[in-house]
């Protein structure tokens, strides 16, 4: 296994590729929080031994206060149950009771939308809610009621009262439906998340957790359960007990009757078959969640009966996603057969299922077309005659299908996979007028906008003209408007691609540079530039010198390691204040070494770049160490041997861990045994490759596809024969409308076959990138 691979597994999925989806592997995000706030305890504790007596130390066992507070609220913590539309158990979540008089405090995430609520009681007690008494959608909480009275509720902390950083904790609830269960860890942190303060809690959070308390020694709750972290399975989030104390004081309550029609479609008009959650909204048919049908197939079909053949039906859908698929259905039995019409990972599908399998489904037709506009709504239409049907995307027939006889049944819609979809002014006539504008009328309109030269200022445009037709006047703004949009965007793509491939050039350089002191520091400077078009790299360059000068004044030629290590914790820690991220760790400029610089605050591996630069300046024998999750330095004393080498987590203010301690960190990362490759030095290249790859998980968390091609072009110059960086280079470069590019990647794969690649897949892969529609001409006056 390559150095590259013992910093962070990672795995290409050829088979996920074929979809248009792309495995990335877990952020390497070089440490959580907690761990930083646990290395020196754990460093210096033992634990109970196995009978729970105190330990050697002589101190008394510290979980008897979790043991004793878990008795005393595991009786106020309640399993939350949803029903689904099938009369089953749909959802699962945690709550737990905040007012003897029947209140449960819970997620709203947990509660869904529109579904009866059951909570069951530790006693086997269970009670259906009655009323949905407070909601936030903001904050993810909810009250529900239930009627029962003298419940043995849990307090809030007081409103006054801080909750500090290391505070132990515990929480209760119900992971992966296992009922009851109780775990301890500590608050790490406090962050805000899309607007709400959340408390950042050191403990293992999974499906079910969510919606139950985080209580302190006292048995006050501290908030609730809402989130498990992408990073780390040992790290979750808590929305602040002040969200719940404000729903108390301002309710919203609902019945529970009133709750279960939110949003719900009129059963005398529509009928769901095989799930899914088909909802009203502004006027829309919103359809959510995977269907129980095979590959997530759902469908909303109309009650009433379809006109006499011919007839024609119709609707404008919009995927959230363009992998996704959804479209018409017709000639439905009410359960597993029908037709469908509908786009598929930006392809027109014309199918027949027959079943409810696989096994009875046919793609009787599957093609691209220019007239089906990704991302936007589309309008469908299925003609359907005797002898044949017909299929319309934007009023333009796509296909003519020949009908051994006539089709009969009932009409609707399809999703299928987890697509989110709006389908808007579903009908069916015997024709259906045209949804697109006359092109006569679009014409004239878009003659009055530039009159023939499309630089014509906005403010010379004769309102009053363009007014005398509105209609096609606001689709000609319009078509006008996002012309301009995509020559931007395709403009600013390019000076960005300009911009990388220099960047790129000069981060490479450096790391080539074998006379640099600063070499590392350098490459790194040349990845926040990546981000930062106008960084000038010298300024830092010169910082880290003076800082250099700084600390070699202090140091005499027979000063030993010992002080000149001291020297420089004195320095950065105490003097200069560089301290790792809390408040704001899950952010791209955490990563950024100018940023650190001048913030004086980073990413252990951030800092631990500022710390390798200059304690090799004073001599020290200095390497960077890569652990699953962690990032540290190892200082190696000249006369010593490797196992007498020190760690210094610069992260925690140049805390010094021995190898058991180091030990106990990866056992704790990886849940197995120590390799010994994770304590192995790593190279410069190695440990911008890992910069580069923590950045890489925010850009992929915020879908910041430009960001992430940034970042996938400097991971592949800096290991070109490295499969998994060019596989999702070529995926997001497809994504981002860079086709040859991506064909390009593509082709490599062909070129170079490296192990363990299905190179069917890759060519398949090829093919649809080649026949998916290219990227406009900036300059060409698109009037789709």
């Amino acid at each position: 296994m390559s150095r590259l691979d013992r910093s962070l597994p990672h795995t290409l999925c050829l088979a996920c590729l074929t979809c248009g989806l792309l495995l990335l592997p877990s952020p390497c995000w070089s440490q959580t929080p907690a761990a930083a706030d646990e290395v020196a305890k754990q460093a210096s504790t033992s634990a109970p031994d196995e009978t729970g007596q105190p330990d050697k130390t002589g101190q008394p066992d510290e979980t008897l206060w979790i043991r004793d507070l878990a008795a005393r609220a595991v009786q106020s913590v309640v399993l939350v149950t949803v029903e689904g539309r099938d009369g089953r158990q749909d959802g699962l979540g945690s709550g737990f009771v905040i007012d003897a008089d029947g209140l449960i405090a819970t997620n709203l995430h947990v509660l869904g939308e529109a579904r009866p609520i059951t909570v069951r009681f530790p006693d086997g007690r269970s009670f259906a809610a009655n009323e949905v008494y407070a909601s936030d959608q903001q904050y993810d909480l909810a009250i529900i009621r239930i009627e029962a009275h003298d419940l043995p509720a849990l307090p809030l902390i007081p409103a006054s009262e801080q909750i500090p950083q290391g505070l132990p904790i515990v929480a209760l609830g119900n992971p992966m439906g296992l009922e009851h269960s109780i775990v301890s860890g500590i608050v790490s942190g406090h962050r805000e998340i899309d607007g709400r303060q959340m408390l950042q809690i050191a403990m293992p959070i999974e499906p079910g957790n969510s919606g139950g308390p985080v209580l302190n020694r006292a048995g006050q709750v501290l908030g609730v359960v809402t989130l498990k972290s992408a990073v780390t399975a040992n790290l979750g989030f808590a929305t602040e007990a002040a969200g719940l104390r404000a729903l108390l004081e301002h309710p919203n309550p609902i019945a529970i009757e009133r709750w279960i029609t939110i949003g719900s479609l009129d059963s005398a008009e529509w009928t769901t078959v095989h799930g899914a959650n088909w909802r009203n909204q502004s006027g829309h048919i919103v359809v959510t969640e995977a269907g129980d049908g095979f590959g997530g197939r759902s469908l909303c079909l109309r009650q009433q009966e379809p006109p006499e053949l011919p007839y024609e039906v119709g609707a404008y859908v919009k995927l959230d996603d363009e992998s996704g698929a959804a479209g018409l259905a017709f000639a439905a039995d009410g359960k597993d057969e029908h037709f469908g019409f509908y786009p598929s990972n930006g392809r027109i599908r014309l199918t027949h299922f027959q079943g409810p399998t696989v096994y009875s489904w046919r793609i009787l037709s599957e093609f691209a077309t220019p007239h089906y506009r990704h991302g936007e709504w589309n309008h469908l239409k299925v003609r359907l005659e005797k002898d044949k049907l017909q299929g319309y995307v934007n009023d333009q027939l796509v296909i003519t299908w020949p009908l051994d006889s006539p089709l009969s049944g009932q009409i609707g819609l399809a999703k299928f996979r987890d697509t989110r979809v709006r389908f808007r002014q579903f009908e069916s006539a015997a024709e259906i007028a045209p949804t697109q504008l006359d092109p006569q009328r679009l014409a004239k309109a878009q003659s009055l906008i530039h009159g023939g030269a499309p630089q014509t200022p906005v403010t010379e445009l004769s309102i009053e003209k363009l007014a005398a037709d509105p209609a096609a006047s606001r689709i000609a703004l319009q078509l006008e408007a996002d012309r301009l949009q995509r020559v931007a965007r395709r403009y600013l793509q390019v000076a960005s691609d300009v911009h990388v491939g220099e960047t790129v050039k000069l981060l490479q350089a450096s790391l080539e540079d074998q006379n640099d002191p600063h070499a590392l520091a350098r490459a790194a400077l040349y990845v926040s530039r990546l981000d930062n078009p106008e960084l000038e790299v010298a300024p830092y360059l010169s910082q880290l010198e003076r800082m250099s000068g700084e600390l070699r004044g202090r140091i005499q030629p027979d000063t030993s390691e010992a002080d000149r290590l001291s020297n420089l914790h004195r320095y950065l820690f105490s003097e200069n204040g560089f301290h790792g991220s809390r408040t704001h760790y899950y952010q791209a400029a955490n990563s950024h070494l100018d940023r650190a610089i001048d913030d004086r605050e980073g990413l252990p591996i951030t800092l631990a770049i500022i710390y390798l630069d200059l304690g090799r300046q004073l001599d020290l024998n200095l390497a960077g160490i890569g652990l699953p999750g962690h990032f540290v330095v190892r200082q190696q004393p000249s006369e010593a041997t490797a196992s007498e080498a020190t760690y210094i987590d610069v992260f925690s203010g140049g805390v010094k861990l021995d190898t058991a301690q180091i030990q106990r960190l990866i056992r704790q990362a990886t849940e197995g045994t120590v390799d010994d490759a994770y304590l192995a030095p790593m190279s410069s290249r190695d440990i911008v490759l890992r910069v580069l790859r923590n950045l890489q998980g925010v850009a992929e968390r915020q879908r910041d596809t430009e960001a992430m091609l940034r970042y996938l072009e400097a991971m592949v110059a800096l290991a070109p024969d490295e499969p998994a960086y060019r596989g999702q280079r070529a995926v997001v470069r497809q994504q981002t409308g860079r086709r040859a590019g991506a064909l390009a990647d593509l082709d490599w794969f062909l070129e170079h076959e490296p192990p363990g690649i299905d190179l069917d897949a890759i060519r398949g892969l090829r093919q649809r990138f080649s026949e998916s529609p290219a990227s406009p001409d900036p300059a060409t006056n698109s009037q789709q």
